[in-house]
């Protein structure tokens, strides 16, 4: 687990901006501790990859928003390429 008790990912590392997300969603947090490492490692190099700042906010809202609604992984995203 990173800082302030968040699970990570396998490759990636937990970034502030999402460990904030998930810390203001408790339904959020319980659907991301409950998947694997390398499912939480997906939805991070998805935070990671994009390039503009309003696109990342976009992808951390759709995360904490879509891991509510059960979602494992990123839906429509080719996975990531570090694994």
């Amino acid at each position: 687990m990173s800082k302030k008790g968040i699970a990570g990912g396998v490759v990636h590392s937990m970034p502030a901006d999402l460990r904030k997300a998930l810390m203001s969603a408790p339904a959020a947090r319980v659907v991301w501790e409950d998947i694997t490492p390398l499912a939480r490692n997906e939805w991070i190099c998805w935070v990671l990859s994009v390039k503009k700042p309003e696109t990342r906010t976009l992808h951390i809202k759709r995360t904490r928003e879509e891991l509510i609604e059960g979602k494992r992984r990123p839906c429509c995203w080719a996975g990531c390429p570090h694994r």
